[in-house]
């Protein structure tokens, strides 16, 4: 009886860890927060009932304990160093060109993460349990916060290697880019993880709203909160404030080996323990740098507070190598940004139409100034968005501009509330044309599905005619509205209409024959555009310029294009089932023969028979043609966009992960867990000199 009451007590624990790891790590619940409650009481009955079976470990532990009289003093086992931070592009690129220079550049791959603006700590784990959490302290020495660490969201008491079931798609829903699966070994006999702990912006807004209603100060930012929790020696009163933890790296490590630094957060997010999200493995510096910048426009999306990126490099090999300063190691970087803030209040909120339909609510702002400018406004992105911020017309928000980032609201003071607030209803249907809206297919945008819509349209001629698409100059947002206005611009084909009516453009109000005329000059030229240039332009839903170029290069002509199949589509790198169904739907749509034939008939570039015939031999002659090649490790001669040109130049399809389709693995040096995966699968491994000999190109 004893026996199967402690199985069923240890396997009501193991169920919580579970949920806890697929709520906390992979953001993908498999049931509601009421089925938890009930899971965790039915836990808390039975160890009440059989307190013979009581474990320090159990998830009944992570609230409560008693207080605790002071704090001891606890020395790192390997130091906490700082790391050293650039504030500009130029500072960052040179931190890239001095790594270079030390590798003597050899190429490497980078991480990027986002830089958590929490309070640094280390957690300790002996034999998967929980031990020791220490603060960062001077670097050297830190204090023991064991108890309050056990109270966080996010940190294990017990670790254990999770599976993820089938419609737990963590990495998607997270943003990882981490791609196939860690080695499920042992949990290493000693980790000690090191990261952030942090308060949630939206569970910073209650706590702001529960200060108020008692009576207190508000406190003054996340990141004080979240310090000032952890020094606290009551772990109840820390519990209060839900702090969380995010991972980023490794300090001591017995019983496990990683080659990267990419397997080592594959593999704790495997034992329960998140990482910072959106982290990428980029293939060299210069990447790892047009990746900040993307992450720097998804700010608005993260529900913690970050004060820059970080930069690292992803061979733990090579940081050896490249070891550290006096201060800190030469193999990470902080790239941080000023950050600037300001309260103001929601005036009203708006919705734009965008030019695939999308409806942006927009906040409008009492006007405050920030980093030396007036803001007005800032974008809501989307529904969820403004679910996520709790926000209404009327509220009080926390505005930040971040560098040189656009302003973004980062939470709603629920607190200030004094009842005149009023909730905003998102529309059921356009704004402009009042055609009823739809959501995406599993997504968090609403569109107007109306491609008529004089909404889309301004916006997509204002893209069409941008610098990333046809360059047209001298036709610009406000002429658009003006066109539009006068019905002189219904469509694409009508800007090339134009040159036929130019008596009409003279009548309208600030256009003059010079004018005019380096607008039809503008619109002349942009005829010839390349053909990637006029898939850009189309405006086609997931396709932008780098998407453009591969498809203009693999089918040479738009006749070849708009004949391809979905598989065919799909074949092309870096193009998926979603991209190629949207493209195919395009060319299969009324609505998309129609503007092929009339730019068509109007004499824009539509690639040409000669280019398609060379493109469909680049992918049939070649001695790679059809096949997929990945390739790992650090190569000799090449970077990696390098030799993925020369497979290209093959007919072959560079990819970056090894499956049971792969037919070739190039491995470089320090090749690991692709190399052992390709092994297993009976994938052809190549060095890189039978890789050249192969194509022909080792002389």
């Amino acid at each position: 009886m004893n026996s199967s009451l402690r199985d069923q007590i240890e396997s009501l624990r193991a169920t919580i860890r579970r949920h806890d790891a697929l709520y906390y790590v992979h953001a993908t619940p498999e049931i509601t927060d009421l089925e938890y409650d009930r899971l965790m009481r039915q836990l808390q009955e039975l160890e009440a009932a059989h307190p013979e079976f009581d474990s320090d470990e159990s998830p009944t532990r992570k609230v409560g304990g008693a207080p605790i009289a002071g704090f001891v003093t606890v020395e790192h086992r390997v130091p906490m160093l700082s790391i050293d931070n650039v504030y500009t592009e130029a500072e960052l690129a040179e931190f890239g060109q001095r790594v270079s220079k030390l590798l003597a550049g050899r190429p490497c791959e980078w991480l990027v993460e986002f830089k958590v603006d929490g309070v640094a700590l280390s957690l300790i784990y002996e034999e998967g349990k929980l031990v020791r959490a220490v603060t960062r302290g001077d670097g050297r020495r830190g204090d023991d916060v064991t108890h309050n660490a056990r109270t966080m969201r996010g940190v294990p008491l017990q670790l254990e290697l999770l599976t993820p079931t089938a419609n737990a798609k963590s990495k998607a829903a997270r943003g990882s880019l981490f791609d196939g699966e860690a080695d499920a070994s042992l949990i290493p006999t000693l980790l000690e993880v090191r990261g952030e702990a942090y308060i949630s912006n939206s569970e910073f807004a209650q706590l702001q709203l529960a200060s108020t209603e008692r009576g207190e100060e508000p406190l003054k930012n996340s990141r004080n909160a979240t310090a000032g929790a952890i020094k606290l020696l009551d772990p109840t009163e820390c519990a209060e404030r839900k702090l969380r933890f995010f991972a980023h790296s490794v300090g001591s490590l017995e019983g496990a080996t990683f080659a990267t630094h990419a397997e080592f957060l594959k593999r704790i997010e495997q034992l329960g323990i998140p990482s910072v999200p959106r982290t990428a493995v980029l293939p060299s510096f210069e990447a790892a740098v047009e990746y900040c910048q993307t992450l720097m426009q998804d700010l608005h999306s993260l529900d913690f507070e970050v004060d820059g990126l970080v930069l690292k490099v992803n061979d733990l090999a090579l940081r050896q190598q490249l070891g550290a300063t006096s201060k800190a190691p030469r193999w990470i970087v902080a790239f941080k940004w000023e950050k600037y803030e300001a309260e103001t209040r929601v005036v009203d909120i708006t919705v734009q139409v965008g030019k695939t339909g999308t409806l942006t609510p927009v906040a409008s702002l009492a006007p405050v100034e920030i980093a030396g400018t007036t803001v007005s406004r800032a974008s809501l992105h989307n529904r969820d968005e403004i679910e996520r911020l709790g926000i209404q017309i009327g509220d009080w928000v926390i505005v930040e501009k971040a560098g040189k980032i656009i302003p973004h609201v980062v939470r709603t003071e629920v607190h200030r509330r004094d009842g005149t607030e009023r909730p905003f209803a998102f529309p059921t249907e356009c704004p402009e044309c009042h055609t009823a809206v739809v959501q995406d297919d599993g997504g968090v945008y609403i569109r107007c599905p109306n491609p008529t819509c004089p909404a889309q349209l301004r916006e997509a001629l204002r893209y069409f005619a941008s610098r990333a698409a046809m360059d047209i100059e001298g036709l610009g947002t406000k002429l658009i509205e003006q066109l539009t206005e006068h019905k002189l611009l219904n469509s694409f084909a009508d800007i090339y209409r134009l040159s036929d009516r130019r008596a009409e453009l003279l009548k309208l109000e600030r256009l003059g024959a010079k004018s005019v005329d380096n607008l039809l000059a503008g619109v002349e030229a942009s005829r010839q555009r390349p053909l990637w240039r006029l898939l850009t332009a189309l405006n086609l839903r997931h396709v932008g310029t780098r998407t453009a170029q591969l498809l203009a290069d693999r089918f040479g002509s738009m006749e070849a294009l708009s004949n391809a199949t979905v598989a065919e589509l799909a074949e092309v790198e870096e193009i998926g089932d979603v991209i190629a169904e949207s493209v195919h739907g395009f060319f299969a749509s009324d609505y998309g023969r129609q503007i092929i034939g009339e730019l068509k008939d109007l004499g824009l570039n539509m690639g040409s028979a000669a280019d398609a015939a060379a493109a469909a031999a680049r992918q049939t002659a070649g001695i790679l043609s059809g096949k997929t090649l990945v390739v790992t490790g650090t190569l000799a001669r090449f970077k990696r966009d390098e030799i993925h040109s020369i497979i290209q130049k093959h007919g072959g399809r560079p990819a970056g992960s090894v499956s049971k389709n792969t037919d070739f693995l190039i491995a470089g040096a320090d090749a690991g867990s692709k190399l052992e995966k390709a092994e297993s699968l009976g994938v052809k491994v190549l060095s890189e000199d039978e890789f050249l000999t192969l194509v022909g190109e080792d002389q």
